[in-house]
């Protein structure tokens, strides 16, 4: 019989929990270690739709990138969307894990394969914290090329239609750094490792204008598409782990930034 116990044990294993940032809330933040899983789903964010989602489809787990809860309550009740959701996942049973920022720096976790997927040689945290792993990544590019050229290549890997780019279209790029999500943070550790240009999911205007400032240019594919393609690896790996058991990347989850 397979347990969250050992579910949890195996992510703390993949992704080490020292590995988190100290502000995050990461580990098993919902339900019985010892309840038995057979079906496990895996997204990036808990929503309405995802709770749905998991209570029909009859999940004992949900493995998420994002914290839920993230901070703490002094309530919990249905008046508020985490409150409702929390509670209707506790009645159905449903546990919930989060790595979230240990999943990002974990040596196979989200930067790891966004600089492997773009092909970067001599690969490296950005703000290295114990054997060898750390926070975002930076690497060199076999060949140099241009910001238009990189930020075609994280359209083709991320299967993305459009992105934000900041900096000129010929912009000469030889070293880039990588850092999902929100990643406007590690603009300074990025330039102190001298890189031309910077992969991130999302960051302020005012980042926009100080990466400019330093002739940097920055890639943005959006929060959603820097983390999602991650949880559905994570759902191959646990798929290669616990073969008994029925285990999905969430099919009702989907980027709520929309173009028009």
């Amino acid at each position: 019989m397979l347990t969250v116990e050992m579910i949890a044990d195996f992510l703390g294993r993949i992704a080490p929990l020292r590995l988190a940032e100290d502000w995050d809330n990461v580990g098993l933040l919902v339900g019985s270690p010892v309840r038995q899983v057979r079906r496990v789903m895996t997204c990036l964010t808990i929503t309405p739709n995802v709770v749905a989602e998991a209570i029909a489809d009859k999940a004992d787990m949900i493995v998420v990138h994002h914290p839920m809860p993230f901070h703490a309550f002094k309530r919990l009740t249905p008046e508020t969307p985490p409150g409702r959701m929390l509670l209707d996942l506790i009645e159905a049973k449903v546990a919930v894990y989060s790595a979230h920022t240990a999943f990002d720096s974990a040596a196979n976790g989200i930067n790891q394969r966004l600089a492997r997927g773009l092909g970067l040689r001599g690969v490296f945290p950005l703000v290295l914290s114990e054997e060898g792993l750390g926070a975002g990544r930076t690497g060199w590019l076999e060949e140099p090329t241009t910001l238009a050229a990189v930020a075609e290549s994280v359209k083709d890997f991320l299967d993305v239609d459009q992105l934000q780019v900041v900096g000129p279209p010929d912009l000469e790029v030889r070293t880039l750094a990588v850092a999902c999500g929100a990643a406007g943070s590690f603009l300074e550790h990025a330039r102190s490792v001298d890189c031309d240009a910077m992969l991130l999911g999302e960051t302020s205007y005012h980042t926009y204008l100080e990466a400019e400032a330093h002739g940097m240019g920055l890639i943005m594919p959006g929060h959603y598409a820097s983390e999602r393609f991650g949880m559905e690896c994570l759902a191959d790996i646990l798929i290669g782990e616990f073969g008994d058991l029925e285990i999905w990347p969430s099919r009702s989850e989907y980027d709520p930034v929309r173009t028009v």
